[in-house]
C-alpha cells in the first residue's frame, strides 16, 4: 500500500464566518455567498400570496379583537399600514427581479432589508398607536399575532438573516414602546430580550445554511481534482499524469505523457524525468534554470504547485506546468513522485506578446515610455548604490506638426519611425531610447558621469535627425531640441530626473529650437515664474488688468497720421507692468489668447470709432485666433458693436501662420478681407519669407521688419537691398510699404528716399493711452519730432 502526500492547494481554510460575513455586510469575503442567497431568495416561486395572507388574515383577526379597546380610526390606520407594507413588498420582489439580472446582489439585500423594515414598522407602529388610544389596553393578542408573523417571515429569510433582523427589529421596539406606554415595564424589556433571541434564531438557522454551502463547495473542489486526474484519457483535454520511483526515472508513463515529449510510451519508461525534458541539451548540461529548479525540487523530495518549467522536445522549445508531490509508503518509506502536467506554451507565448506590447512602442518598436521609466529608475537606483551618475535626454522634433498638418498623419507615423531607427543607430552600450509619446523621445545613460559624451551624443542627434527624409516621395526636413539632465544630482526619482529634462528641453526650444540645454537648477525657479503667471494671466482679463495703447503711423511724404496700431498692455496687480514679450508667448501657447484678442478687437473698433472716418486702427492677430472656429464671425461682432466702417480696420499677420494649419487661416483671412478689412503682413523678411505667400492672400501693406531698417540707417549694402527689393514688389503688386522702427530724422529722410508708403516709430510718436491719441486730432494731424 502506497500514499501520495497531499498537493497544496491555494484554497483557505473553511473557519466559522464571522458574524459580517452570515449577513453579508463584508464585501470582499461574501460574493458567493451573497450571490447564492440572493439568487434563491429572488426566484419567482418564493413569493407567494399566502406570505401576504398571513400579514391581512394576522392584521384583520388582530383589528377584530381590538375593535371594544382601540378607536376605529386608529384600527382603519394601522390596517391600512399593514396593507401598504405588503404590497410595498409585492413591488419590491419585482424590483428584486431586475436586480437579479443586473448580478446586483448586494442591491438585494439592501433592498430587502428595507421592505422588511417597513413591514415590522408596520407591526411595531400597532403597539404604539393602541397603547396611547388606550394606555390600559392589554398587547398580548396583538404580540402573539406579531410573533407568528415574523416567524414565518424569518423562515423565508433564512438565507438572508440582515433583512429578517430588519423586519424583526421595530416589531420588538414597537412592542416595547407600546409595552412601556401602559406601564409594564418588565414585559416591555422582555420584548426587548426576545429580539435579541429571534436575532440569534435567524442568524442560527443562516448559519446552517452557510454550513452547508461551504460543504457543497469543499465537495465540488474535490470533485473537480478527481476529473483532472480521471480526464487523461479524454481526448479534448491537455492535462497528463506522470509518475516517478525512488531514482526518479518514468515508471507507467499514460499515453497522454508520452505524446507531451513526442515519443513511444515504451521509449519513456524507465528514463530520468528532467533527462526527458533538457532533449538534446541534457549532454551539454546547459538546459534552463526552471529545469535546475525542478531537479533540485525533486532530490529534496519537497512538493511542488504549478511549476512553470521550460523543456525540449526535439527541436521545439515547449513550456510546462507541473504539480506533484512525494509518494510515501503506508510506513513512510519514500517511493517516488506522482504528479500533473499541462503544456502551456500557448498561453505563456501571448503572456510574453502583451508583456512586449505593454512595453515597446508600436509604431517604432522602441521603448514606451513605461519601459524607459523603469530603465531610468534602475539607472537611478544603481546611481545611488555606487555613487555614481546617470543621465536623461529629452528629445523633441522641431516643424514636425508642420508635417503632420499638410501631409496627414501617414506620412508623419512613417517619418516618426524613421526618426526611431536614426535615434537607435546612435546608441553606445549602456544607452537606451525609447519613445514617450508623439513626437518625443527619450535616451537613458547608465554612467553619465562623461559630460562631453553627454553633449556628443546631443550634437549627434540634433545633426542626425536634422538631416533630409524621405517618405512616399515626399522631402521632409526637421529639427531635434533637446533637453539633458544628471541623475540623482538634477533629480533623485524618475519624475524629478524628467521634470529637469523637460525644463531643459523647454529652455532649448525657447531660443528657437535645434540645439541642447543641460539642466540648470535656475531652470526650476523659471518654471513656477511662468507658472505663476500663467495663473494671473487667466485672470488678468476679468479683473480689467488689460489695456491698449496706440502707435501712430504717418504718410511718408506729408507726414500726416494715417493709421494707429493697437498694441496690447498688462498691468498685473500687485506687480506692475509685464512686458508683451514675456505674456504674449505664453497667452499664444496656452490659447489664453483667442478671448484676449476677442477683447483687443471689440476694444479697438471702439475706440477708433472715435477718431476721424478717414484714420484706420491696425490689430495684431496670432495664429491661435485664427485657426479658432468663427473667427471671422469674431471680427464681424467687434465691427457691428463699434459701428467701424470694414474699410477703417487692417488685421495685421506674420509669416508664422503659413506654419501652422495654413489652409484653415487662410480660410479665416479669405472671409475677414470679404467683410472688407484689410491684412497687413508684419515682419516681413526675419522668418520664412517666400513669394509664395503673396500669391495665397491680398495683402493691403507689407511691413518692413525695424531690424532692417537700423540696417539700412548704419550704411548696410543687405538691408538696404531688401528694403528696395520689397518696396519694389510691393508696388509691382499695387500695395503699400510701411517702415518700422524709425527713430531717428536721418532713418525717416532715407525711409521716405527707399520710397516706402508710410513709416512708424518712436521719431514720431511713442505708443499713447486713447485719450492721448484722441488728442492727437485736436490739432493738426502732421507730427514730427
Amino acid at each position: 500500500m502506497s500514499r501520495v502526500a497531499p498537493i497544496p492547494t491555494d484554497a483557505p481554510a473553511r473557519d466559522e464566518p464571522p458574524l459580517a460575513v452570515l449577513l453579508g455586510l463584508r464585501q470582499q469575503d461574501t460574493g458567493e455567498w451573497l450571490q447564492r442567497c440572493s439568487t434563491r431568495f429572488a426566484r419567482p416561486e418564493n413569493f407567494r400570496w399566502y406570505h401576504a395572507l398571513i400579514h391581512f388574515g394576522a392584521a384583520g383577526l388582530t383589528a377584530w379583537l381590538y375593535r371594544p379597546f382601540v378607536a376605529d380610526w386608529i384600527l382603519v390606520g394601522w390596517a391600512g399600514l399593514i396593507g401598504l407594507a405588503v404590497v410595498a413588498a409585492g413591488i419590491s420582489h419585482v424590483r428584486v427581479q431586475q436586480l437579479l439580472a443586473a448580478n446586483d446582489y448586494r442591491g438585494i439585500l439592501w433592498w430587502q432589508a428595507l421592505t422588511g423594515a417597513a413591514t415590522g414598522s408596520a407591526w411595531g407602529a400597532g403597539f404604539v398607536l393602541f397603547a396611547l388610544s388606550n394606555p390600559r389596553v392589554e398587547l398580548s393578542m396583538l404580540g402573539i399575532m406579531a410573533i407568528c408573523v415574523v416567524l414565518a417571515a424569518a423562515r423565508m429569510l433564512a438565507r438572508l438573516p440582515l433583512a429578517g433582523i430588519a423586519l424583526a427589529t421595530p416589531v420588538a421596539l414597537g412592542a416595547a414602546i407600546g409595552l412601556a406606554v401602559t406601564g409594564r415595564y418588565g414585559v416591555a424589556i422582555g420584548s426587548l430580550w426576545m429580539l435579541v433571541n429571534v436575532a440569534s434564531l435567524i442568524i442560527a438557522i443562516a448559519l446552517v445554511h452557510y454550513e452547508a454551502w461551504q460543504a457543497e463547495v469543499a465537495a465540488g473542489d474535490k470533485q473537480q481534482v478527481v476529473s483532472l486526474l480521471l480526464n487523461e484519457d479524454e481526448d479534448e483535454r491537455a492535462d497528463w499524469l506522470w509518475q516517478l520511483d525512488s531514482q526518479r526515472r518514468v515508471r507507467n508513463p499514460s499515453a497522454r505523457f508520452a505524446y507531451a515529449l513526442g515519443r513511444e510510451r515504451g521509449e519513456v519508461e524507465g528514463e530520468a524525468f528532467v533527462r526527458l525534458m533538457a532533449g538534446d541539451d541534457w549532454d551539454s548540461g546547459n538546459f534552463s534554470r526552471s529545469l535546475h529548479d525542478l531537479a533540485d525540487r525533486l532530490q529534496r523530495r519537497e512538493r511542488f504547485t504549478d511549476l512553470l518549467v521550460k523543456v525540449s522536445i526535439g527541436s521545439k522549445t515547449r513550456w510546462w506546468e507541473l504539480s506533484g508531490a512525494p509518494l510515501l509508503s503506508d510506513d513512510g518509506d519514500f517511493l517516488g513522485f506522482r504528479g500533473v502536467g499541462s503544456d502551456v506554451t500557448d498561453q505563456r507565448e501571448s503572456s510574453e506578446k502583451i508583456a512586449y506590447m505593454a512595453r515597446y512602442d508600436a509604431l517604432t518598436g522602441l521603448p514606451n515610455r513605461l519601459l524607459l521609466n523603469e530603465t531610468l529608475c534602475e539607472a537611478i537606483q544603481h546611481s545611488q548604490q555606487w555613487r555614481s551618475r546617470c543621465a536623461f535626454m529629452m528629445i523633441d522634433l522641431d516643424r514636425f506638426k508642420a508635417v503632420n498638418d499638410s501631409l496627414g498623419h501617414h506620412i508623419g507615423d512613417h517619418l516618426l519611425a524613421q526618426v526611431a531607427g536614426r535615434l537607435n543607430g546612435l546608441m553606445a552600450p549602456g544607452e537606451v531610447c525609447g519613445r514617450l509619446g508623439g513626437d518625443e523621445f527619450g535616451i537613458v545613460l547608465r554612467d553619465g558621469s562623461d559630460r562631453r559624451r553627454l553633449d556628443e551624443l546631443a550634437g549627434q542627434v540634433i545633426e542626425t535627425l536634422s538631416q533630409p527624409y524621405t517618405v512616399d516621395g515626399h522631402p521632409l526636413y526637421v529639427g531635434a531640441s533637446v533637453g539633458s539632465a544628471i541623475g540623482p544630482r538634477d533629480g533623485s526619482t524618475v519624475e524629478e530626473l524628467m521634470r529637469s529634462a523637460d525644463l531643459a528641453l523647454y529652455r532649448a526650444k525657447g531660443e528657437g529650437g535645434n540645439a541642447h540645454h543641460a539642466f540648470q537648477p535656475q531652470f526650476h525657479a523659471s518654471a513656477e515664474e511662468r507658472r505663476q503667471l500663467e495663473f494671473a494671466l487667466r485672470g488678468a482679463l476679468a479683473a480689467d488688468e488689460f489695456s491698449l495703447q496706440y502707435q501712430p503711423v504717418v504718410d511718408a511724404a506729408s507726414e500726416r497720421v494715417v493709421s494707429f496700431e493697437a498694441l496690447l498692455r498688462w498691468t498685473r496687480a500687485g506687480h506692475g507692468p509685464v512686458s508683451p514679450a514675456k505674456f504674449v508667448p505664453l497667452a499664444e501657447e496656452t490659447r489664453l489668447i483667442v478671448p484676449i484678442g476677442a477683447w483687443v478687437l471689440e476694444q479697438a473698433c471702439r475706440e477708433a470709432g472715435n477718431w476721424p472716418p478717414d484714420i484706420k486702427v491696425a490689430v495684431n492677430v496670432s495664429p491661435e485666433q485664427l485657426i479658432e472656429p468663427g473667427f471671422a464671425e469674431t471680427v464681424a461682432t467687434a465691427l457691428a458693436a463699434s459701428g467701424l466702417q470694414p474699410a477703417r480696420l487692417e488685421l495685421e499677420v506674420t509669416e508664422s501662420i503659413f506654419l501652422r494649419d495654413a489652409n484653415i487661416a487662410r480660410a479665416a483671412l479669405e472671409e475677414v478681407i470679404a467683410l472688407g478689412v484689410s491684412v497687413a503682413l508684419d515682419d516681413f523678411g526675419t522668418g520664412y519669407s517666400s513669394l509664395g505667400y503673396l500669391r495665397k492672400l491680398r495683402f493691403a501693406t507689407i511691413k518692413v521688419d525695424r531690424s532692417f531698417v537700423q540696417g539700412a540707417a548704419h550704411g548696410s549694402p543687405e538691408s538696404l537691398a531688401i528694403i528696395r527689393a520689397v518696396v519694389a514688389m510691393a508696388d509691382a503688386l499695387d500695395m503699400q510699404t510701411t517702415a518700422e522702427g524709425v527713430e531717428t530724422a536721418q532713418e525717416a529722410a532715407l525711409i521716405r528716399a527707399l520710397g516706402c508708403s508710410k513709416i512708424q516709430g518712436y521719431y514720431y510718436s511713442r505708443p499713447v493711452g486713447a485719450e492721448d491719441a484722441a488728442a492727437l486730432f485736436k490739432k493738426p494731424r502732421r507730427l514730427t519730432a
